[in-house]
């Protein structure tokens, strides 16, 4: 617990500089206290900023608090961003653009891609199926806006190794649950993943809302585009939108979340 004299703590994750009046660091977005200090009442009564979750802050931009933690800091902020950028979630979302692309101008590409039928040995499908779309546009950029929030998010707490081995680990999960359950499986696009990436991120902050902690995350914003992802299908009757895939791997990221939640505190 930093003092009202101290005029920055170190981040423990990126060893920044930062403000002692932030919950999280501007820099790589680590969380370094549950509640903010009060700020000391120099000239009066002063109503302190309402805490903002990493799904606030995203939508709609930094913090006053994080504002001031980078003044004088204007040549370490490129190379602290640099450092942080979420290159993983970025080129996920690329290639999903681009493979839908693709596969409007060109069909056949979907068919050596994608899971349409039993996969008779074409196994490198179970990868490629998150990465590719053909059919509605709506479902394709619902799954690409869900991948990229809560992909960066994610990124942002536990890198790009841990989000893209998360994101095809789980979506080749949940595709092989669909084929051995479904004679003539149709599947594709990022839907699973995305919200195997949804769940592993807001599973630190359910835990404390289960227990009655403070937390900062916006659960119902992220319960609303879980629901919304698993809802496609049966909404718009979107062929390559597996509800049985999707539920899978949101399973599998909810508990890859609380493990690494736990890996974190015994650390």
């Amino acid at each position: 617990m930093t003092s009202g004299a101290d005029l920055f703590v170190v981040c423990k994750q990126c060893g920044s500089e930062v403000s002692p009046y932030v919950t999280e660091c501007p820099y790589c977005g680590n969380r370094l206290r549950r509640r903010a200090p009060k700020l000391p009442r120099v000239h009066g009564p002063s109503t302190p900023q309402r805490a903002r979750g990493p799904l606030r802050a995203l939508l709609g931009g930094r913090s006053g608090a994080s504002s001031q933690a980078r003044r004088g800091r204007s040549s370490s902020l490129s190379s602290a961003w640099a450092g942080t950028r979420p290159y993983a979630t970025i080129s996920l979302v690329a290639i999903g653009a681009l493979a839908w692309v693709a596969c409007r101008v060109e069909p056949s590409i979907y068919g050596h891609t994608a899971i349409v039928g039993p996969l008779a040995g074409d196994w490198w499908k179970l990868a490629t199926s998150q990465l590719v779309y053909l059919f509605n546009g709506a479902y394709v950029m619902v799954a690409l806006v869900a991948l990229s929030i809560f992909g960066w998010l994610f990124e942002q707490r536990h890198g790009a190794v841990t989000t893209l081995a998360l994101f095809f680990g789980a979506g080749i999960a949940g595709a092989l649950v669909a084929c051995a359950v479904y004679t003539e499986p149709i599947l594709s696009g990022a839907a699973p993943p995305a919200l195997a990436l949804l769940a592993a991120w807001a599973a630190p902050d359910l835990r404390a809302a289960r227990a009655g902690d403070y937390y900062e995350g916006d659960l119902l914003g992220a319960a609303a585009v879980a629901a919304l992802l698993v809802g496609m299908g049966f909404a718009f009757y979107v062929p390559e939108a597996n509800w049985l895939a999707e539920v899978v791997a949101g399973a599998i990221g909810l508990l890859t979340g609380l493990g690494l939640q736990a890996g974190a505190a015994d650390a």
